[in-house]
């Protein structure tokens, strides 16, 4: 069992940040490597393991795309 609290974090960036956020998110998966990021001051460590998927959703007069990857740490 993990030793991490539980987390429900939503991070806004500049157009620039998530730009560069992306492009290493692509280069880490075209290269076969696990993926590192920092949100909201934690080091999330991404296993190569990882799914992806992408999610949207329509209500009333909002849009949302949403890029997900999950993975378990079991």
């Amino acid at each position: 069992m993990s030793d991490k609290k539980e987390r429900d974090v939503e991070k806004h960036y500049s157009t620039s940040e998530f730009v560069a956020k992306l492009r290493r998110l692509a280069d880490s998966l075209e290269n076969g490597e696990k993926f590192e990021i920092q949100i909201a001051g934690e080091r999330i460590y991404v296993p190569v393991r990882a799914s992806y998927s992408i999610e949207h959703e329509r209500e009333n007069s909002e849009e949302e795309i949403e890029f997900q990857i999950k993975w378990s740490n079991e």
